[in-house]
């Protein structure tokens, strides 16, 4: 039990950290989440969906293209640009 409440305690102050630099909650809960609670990929993730948000993409699309593309940025942006 102390485990998982040490892992919950992680969980939140990860997404805290996350939601402090401007992202959606919905968007960090559903993040972390995809990337098994690293808080490292969830906010490399966010990074480039906001990204490409202000390039003009649509956002479902941006989700799927960085999860096909494990977040490496130019893959994703030639896979959106192709589309």
């Amino acid at each position: 039990p102390l485990c998982l409440l040490l892992q919950f305690l992680g969980y939140l102050r990860a997404c805290d950290r996350l939601l402090k630099q401007g992202y959606d909650e919905g968007q960090v809960e559903e993040a972390m989440e995809m990337f098994q609670y690293s808080e490292k990929k969830a906010a490399e993730f966010l990074h480039l969906l906001a990204q490409f948000n202000d390039m003009g993409f649509q956002q479902n699309e941006i989700k799927e293209v960085l999860l096909l593309c494990e977040n490496h940025r130019e893959k994703a942006l030639e896979e959106l640009m192709t589309q």
